[in-house]
């Protein structure tokens, strides 16, 4: 979905600006996924850990 309104935005746009501010959105969107999907990785493994000992 991400992906999708990113390449709609680009294709929309008519300016500089507005593609800047189109790919800008989608990196954001990226780091909001990737953080919230690192931070249950690293439950994951914590508790991992503390089933070992």
């Amino acid at each position: 979905a991400i992906h999708r309104t990113f390449q709609n935005s680009v294709k929309r746009a008519r300016s500089a600006k507005s593609l800047n501010k189109a790919y800008s959105v989608h990196k954001k969107a990226h780091a909001r996924i990737l953080k919230t999907h690192l931070r249950e990785e690293e439950r994951m493994i914590n508790k991992a850990k503390k089933k070992l000992g």
